[in-house]
């Protein structure tokens, strides 16, 4: 029975994948507890569980029983800035269009 063990754990493991820097960059300015969980790789249940322990890494928006989270300290939390990356990126293609348009 040991042997089919960790078969369940892969097949659950990639079920559940972590959201890469695209997915997170278009995540909206807040968002609910299962994504946050997904952004940082935390199953749904044992985000609850950090919440309602007031453990959870971020801050928490509670409006009666709806409870949301702002993504900035997510990705704070995950060393994305989203700012600096996509400004960078928006020059990056202006500069590659006034080039073309110049030569």
């Amino acid at each position: 029975m040991a042997d089919d063990q960790p078969a369940r754990s892969a097949t659950r493991s990639s079920a559940r994948r972590d959201m890469d820097r695209r997915e997170l960059l278009a995540l909206p300015a807040v968002i609910d507890v299962p994504t946050a969980a997904k952004a940082l790789g935390l199953s749904r249940t044992a985000a609850y569980d950090l919440i309602r322990d007031d453990a959870w890494p971020t801050p928490v928006f509670r409006l009666g029983r709806l409870i949301r989270i702002p993504t900035a300290p997510i990705l704070a939390l995950l060393g994305i800035e989203p700012v600096d990356g996509d400004r960078g990126r928006g020059e990056q293609e202006r500069g590659g269009e006034q080039r073309r348009s110049a030569g």
